[in-house]
């Protein structure tokens, strides 16, 4: 990080007047980011905001995550045009293509505008648009979605092949569009919560987590520690349920049945795990602004350590399996292999960011609640194919459940849950949680009452389709049910 940086410098899950963040020109803006990303930032978020007289004003969030520091800048009001991010920095390509959907404004150079997620004027679908096109003689494209064969969410994937060759995917989202940023306008509602934990279903706990943690940033509190030791453990819980079951469908699309048929049974019982802690698999009800609403008394925190050691053991005992099949590693080794600069580009975060030899984790980068205390060892494989996000996620199946264990015998005494005060007028937050599929990154920012002016979300799965896309370029049309289910992406967490 530069120590000239213009952006105004903040912790993870900390909040700042707006006053005092830096406001440039728009061009300014973009320059300075740019500036900031060559010298090895990553862009958590980037984002408009309403402002005075039908302008905008753009919002950039960037992450230094050597120097375990977050930072914040603004542009001043404009409408119109803006020169593009993306012409120098291809991991604000998706940003700026939602910026113009949801602010009307052009980032001038952007190579292909399409729409995000915006529907259809029948309302029927999304304006996906004119797709990509490759031309040649040899040449023929196959549009696979949006409805697929199994109890699946919808997404439409468009492929340009020469024979079985994939030359260009083309990822087509918007179908399980909700509008849950719009509803979340002059917020916090009722219904906030609820919505935080919907965002994608499967990523409960990291999305209520990072939208509790903004709203005690805005009220200048913290959780007590029990709380986050609880939000903590519930968190790897999380993990380890998706891990497992992504490690079983993987065997399954490779027809290794024995580990398919236990991963699956063994991620039913680390969900009934988090139902032990809470009364609900997916782990709702649970946080809350302010701490969580369920402790664990003695008994359920035996029982909680006795379900652990039995499912760790099966899902260990699975996994080997796989890893002793010749066939199995034959199949995933070099198949939808993303490049660690690739992966640098585009931006990816989380299995699929470790999987290329990228170091990127929340919990180490930027700790906040319970792993300022006690942190997970962070999972890296090279390799960046099939292989390396399989592998990625075993690690961290044993390493989470690693992490469980010992916390399980230092757990802080006291209450886990307070009352906080309203949020802070004219201020932003901005809290990062390391989510099972990776960086959950949440910012508010909130107007002279208090309420929310902007709340903006940036599910992992926003950041990692692209990578997806790339992973198939040069491969065979028959390697994307796997690769696909390598990366495991949330269609409805891209689709806000």
């Amino acid at each position: 990080m530069s120590s000239t940086t213009p952006f105004t410098l903040l912790a993870n899950t900390s909040c700042l007047p707006l006053a005092e963040v830096t406001e440039l020109p728009v061009a300014d803006l973009v320059r300075r980011t740019a500036g900031e990303l060559d010298r090895g930032a990553r862009l958590c978020s980037w984002f408009g905001t309403p402002a005075p007289a039908g302008a905008v004003r753009l919002v950039a969030v960037l992450a230094f995550d050597a120097d375990n520091t977050l930072a914040v800048a603004r542009s001043e009001p404009f409408s119109g045009a803006y020169p593009s991010l993306t012409v120098t920095h291809a991991q604000a390509h998706l940003f700026e293509r939602e910026v113009r959907e949801q602010h009307g404004v052009t980032p001038e150079g952007h190579p292909w505008l399409k729409p995000v997620r915006r529907s259809r004027p029948e309302g029927d679908a999304p304006a996906n648009g004119e797709f990509f096109r490759v031309d040649g003689r040899e040449v023929h494209e196959v549009a696979v979605g949006p409805v697929h064969a199994g109890i699946i969410e919808p997404g439409h994937f468009r492929f340009q092949c020469a024979g079985e060759e994939v030359l260009h995917l083309e990822i087509a989202l918007g179908y399980q569009h909700r509008g849950i940023e719009r509803a979340l306008a002059a917020g916090p509602h009722r219904a906030t919560v609820a919505q935080m934990e919907t965002i994608a279903g499967d990523t409960t706990i990291a999305h209520t987590t990072a939208y509790a943690s903004i709203l005690e940033a805005l009220a200048g509190t913290e959780a007590p520690l029990r709380a986050q030791w609880l939000r903590a453990v519930a968190l790897e819980l999380e993990r380890l349920a998706n891990h497992t079951g992504d490690m079983g469908a993987l065997a399954n699309d490779v027809a290794f049945l024995p580990t398919s048929a236990a991963c699956g049974k063994v991620r039913g019982d680390f969900l009934n795990i988090t139902a032990l802690v809470c009364g609900n698999r997916f782990g709702r009800a649970l946080v809350r602004p302010g701490g969580v609403r369920h402790d664990l008394d003695a008994d359920r925190l035996a029982k909680l350590g006795e379900r652990l050691e039995a499912a760790m053991g099966e899902v260990t005992r699975a996994t080997e399996w796989l890893w002793d099949a010749a066939s199995v590693r034959a199949r995933f080794e070099n198949t939808g292999t993303v490049h660690a600069t690739q992966a640098a580009e585009v931006g990816l975060v989380g299995p699929a960011a470790r999987a290329c030899g990228l170091v990127r984790d929340v919990r180490y980068d930027h700790p906040a609640g319970w792993h300022r205390f006690a942190q997970a060892p962070v999972a890296v494989w090279p390799g960046g194919d099939v292989f390396a996000r399989a592998r990625v996620r075993d690690l961290e199946i044993q390493r989470s459940g690693q992490f469980i264990r010992e916390q399980l015998g230092s757990a802080p005494e006291g209450g886990v849950l307070d009352e906080i005060a309203p949020p802070a007028p004219g201020s932003i937050a901005v809290a990062l949680t390391e989510g099972w599929r990776g960086e959950v990154c949440h910012v508010a920012l909130t107007d002279a009452n208090g309420r929310f002016a902007s709340y903006k979300v940036t599910d992992p799965s926003f950041h990692n389709w692209t990578g997806l896309a790339l992973a198939l370029r040069g491969t065979a049309i028959s390697d994307f049910p796997l690769c696909n289910k390598s990366f495991n992406l949330s269609y409805c967490g891209h689709d806000l």
